[in-house]
């Protein structure tokens, strides 16, 4: 049965939300692959990111289990921890 989803992913200057219609049985490790989003973002290596749905962090992602509207974010890492960007912004009142 095929679903629609979406691959999200961010910088602080792009942000790219690829619509996809795929088979509700892939894994969602292939989901990026197969969205193509790599190249819009050669920088980064996307299939080695930590991978989440609307905001929740997915542990085991052979295990998820995907849903027709999922969108499935891929999560950069931080420059700086929310602390320490708390910490500036205090040092810098």
């Amino acid at each position: 049965m095929l679903i629609k989803i979406e691959v999200a992913f961010a910088t602080a200057t792009l942000q790219k939300i690829i619509p996809l219609e795929i088979e509700a049985t892939t894994p969602l490790a292939n989901v990026v692959q197969l969205s193509g989003i790599e190249q819009f973002f050669p920088e980064y290596e996307l299939n080695q990111l930590p991978l989440g749905v609307f905001g929740k962090r997915i542990f085991k992602p052979e295990s998820y289990q995907l849903k027709a509207g999922d969108r499935i974010e891929i999560y950069r890492p931080l420059n700086k921890t929310p602390n320490q960007k708390r910490l500036e912004r205090a040092q810098n009142t």
